[in-house]
């Protein structure tokens, strides 16, 4: 399976995710810790047009990505799978909340 540099949309950028995510027994390495971090920035992005704030902590799946993009190595196969899958339901989801105007406010708790 082939890595291409960019796709001309999130929905087919999504697919991408999806298909590495079904094969990852065919990419290298490199290929799925670009892809993750092509996640990382796409999913990062959605969320500020979105108006949802990063923790940068462990929990959020931000970093979650790129713990999984820089150690890709040292992860199962099936646990980078999971990730990919992660990734892929993470950006189908914000480009929803983007695609139908949707803006989240977020007010401190009392």
């Amino acid at each position: 399976m082939m890595i291409t540099s960019e796709t001309s949309s999130v929905p087919g950028f999504v697919a991408e995710l999806v298909r590495a995510a079904n094969e990852v027994d065919r990419l290298t390495a490199g290929e799925i810790e670009r892809l993750l971090l092509r996640a990382m920035t796409t999913v990062r992005d959605l969320h500020e047009q979105a108006g949802i704030p990063g923790s940068d902590t462990e929990d959020d799946a931000i970093v979650r990505l790129g713990i999984v993009a820089k150690g890709v190595v040292t992860f199962s196969q099936a646990n980078i799978s999971a990730t990919l899958h992660e990734a892929a339901e993470m950006v189908r989801t914000l480009w929803i909340i983007i695609d139908s105007g949707t803006v989240v406010t977020l007010r401190p708790s009392r």
